[in-house]
């Protein structure tokens, strides 16, 4: 098999790993659901940014 000729790559869930079910897509079950939005609830999720001078001064 070529570069060209890959199989295309199945989603999985991004909590577990397992297939997704179309019903809960892009997760596997409620339960990792629910594991995803307590990260976000939790601020486990972050997305990186540099602080300014300008941003500290209130």
């Amino acid at each position: 098999m070529t570069d060209t000729e890959k199989k295309p790559r199945r989603p999985r869930c991004p909590i577990c790993g397992r297939a997704p079910a179309p019903e809960q897509r892009p997760f596997c079950s409620d339960r990792c659901r629910q594991v995803d939005l307590g990260r976000w609830m939790t601020e486990a999720y972050a997305i990186p940014a540099a602080v300014t001078p300008e941003e500290t001064e209130d």
